[in-house]
């Protein structure tokens, strides 16, 4: 996980929205932390869910803010966010976007992380599926499936 969300992270510029939909536990914060480190923000930085403070800045190539709706309760309390202010001068990754589809730009890489468990080893892997919104969304899905960065 963290190596495609590394990936992805390289081809990130500002302006980019990230959508993260799946259970607890399939991997989105993972997946973010790798993103984290393909966009240079510094490793002594700790990228984790921010399920109780909404909402992190962490400093990079360009700033990534990265939110959580889990505990969103009400559109009302979206405003509060900020997110808007944010998503021209950085890239944003909201976590629970399928609570609030309508908190990100229609323009964006929704990404749903679905917990497949295997039955020949028992263990557990992750399917992404991902679903570009917009051409620039499109660049980024191909970030992700060739593993390198494009422009």
């Amino acid at each position: 996980m963290q190596a495609l969300g590394e990936w992805l992270g390289m081809a990130l510029r500002a302006g980019d929205v990230i959508g993260l939909v799946g259970p607890l536990g399939a991997g989105k914060t993972t997946f973010v932390q790798g993103l984290a480190r393909g966009m240079d923000v510094p490793p002594e930085r700790h990228v984790a869910s921010p399920t109780f403070a909404l909402v992190n800045e962490h400093p990079g190539r360009v700033p990534l803010v990265h939110a959580d709706l889990y505990r969103v309760e009400d559109q009302r309390e979206l405003e509060e966010l900020g997110l808007a202010d944010a998503f021209d001068r950085a890239v944003v990754v909201i976590e629970w976007l399928d609570r609030f589809p309508d908190a990100a730009p229609a323009k964006r890489l929704d990404i749903e992380i679905a917990l497949v468990v295997g039955e020949d080893e028992g263990g557990e892997a992750r399917r992404l599926t991902l679903r570009p919104r917009g051409a620039r969304a499109e660049i980024l899905a191909a970030a992700i499936c060739f593993g390198r960065p494009t422009k």
